[in-house]
């Protein structure tokens, strides 16, 4: 009677060890399911941050700029334009050095008419052209534009020296523009300046003009200087155009990559240095604070 006891409690004992391994096979199988359906949720996450990642980039890319291209700078101005501004130095053109010469550039030409005994006339044009890409970090070519135009123009109104400085904005031209006009006295005699700054889309365009009476001839009267100037930014503005295709717009096609924006533009010309040969470009703002 006891061996077949015992001999019961093992077959039981191998039931229950067999029974027992059920189970733990389908907790094995039902961990495993749940793995692979772990990764597939994984999947769908991973799925979701590509898709919010390629979202965020998406909105980092800024607005192409209008213009990608400048026109020669010392090619802006009509033959016309130059023999009334500048009638005894229409040839005079010097252009500034630029290191780069799609995002700026600049031209000067002076006249000195020698009148002998009567006294001479001397004129002074100046045209700078900068242009802006769009920067993935800092924003559109047409907002750095329009913050440098704004700072430009408080440039012109605060030059060290000048007298009887006034200031108003224009319409006609670009999308913004101001002219600044006022009067520098140097031991030539007293210059008539006049500053015309305008943005057009990306672009900002600059002209600097004057003119004196030197050796006791009169000086050239202000207004028929400011009509000469305004006029002649007019015509630089649509040299940006004409460079860009008709209006610019997407023929353009600005960078929207991160870039480095041009550092803001230095005009060629010494104004009141009577036609001296300005080299490297200097600011005209600057130049004409220059002690003599």
């Amino acid at each position: 009677m006891h061996r077949p006891a015992q001999r019961q409690r093992q077959r039981l004992t191998r039931i229950l060890v067999g029974a027992a391994a059920v189970p733990m096979m389908l907790v094995a199988s039902g961990c495993s399911s749940d793995s692979g359906d772990g990764s597939g949720d994984d999947a769908k996450k991973d799925s979701g941050a590509s898709a919010s990642s390629s979202a965020t980039e998406a909105g980092s890319v800024v607005k192409e700029a209008a213009y990608a291209k400048l026109p020669e700078p010392c090619k802006v101005f009509s033959s016309k334009t130059l023999k009334e501004m500048v009638p005894k130095g229409t040839k005079s053109n010097k252009e500034g050095k630029s290191g780069d010469g799609a995002t700026r550039g600049n031209c000067s030409w002076n006249s000195l008419d020698n009148n002998g005994v009567d006294g001479s006339q001397f004129r002074w044009l100046n045209v700078s052209l900068l242009r802006f890409e769009s920067d993935a970090t800092r924003g559109t070519g047409e907002k750095l534009a329009s913050e440098y135009f704004t700072k430009h123009a408080e440039d012109a109104r605060s030059v060290e020296g000048a007298k009887d400085t006034k200031s108003q904005p224009l319409t006609g031209m670009g999308n913004e523009a101001t002219l600044v006009t006022y009067d520098l006295k140097k031991k030539e005699g007293t210059f008539k300046q006049q500053t015309v700054v305008t943005r057009v889309e990306n672009v900002v365009v600059t002209v600097d003009y004057n003119g004196a009476g030197l050796a006791g001839d009169k000086a050239p009267k202000v207004a028929d200087l400011t009509k000469a100037a305004e006029k002649a930014a007019k015509e630089a503005v649509e040299a940006v155009r004409t460079a860009n295709g008709a209006g610019g717009g997407s023929a353009a096609g600005g960078s929207t990559a991160p870039s480095k924006s041009p550092s803001p533009s230095k005009s060629a010309g010494q104004g009141s240095d009577l036609g001296k040969d300005s080299g490297t470009s200097k600011s005209p703002s600057k130049s004409a604070t220059k002690k003599d």
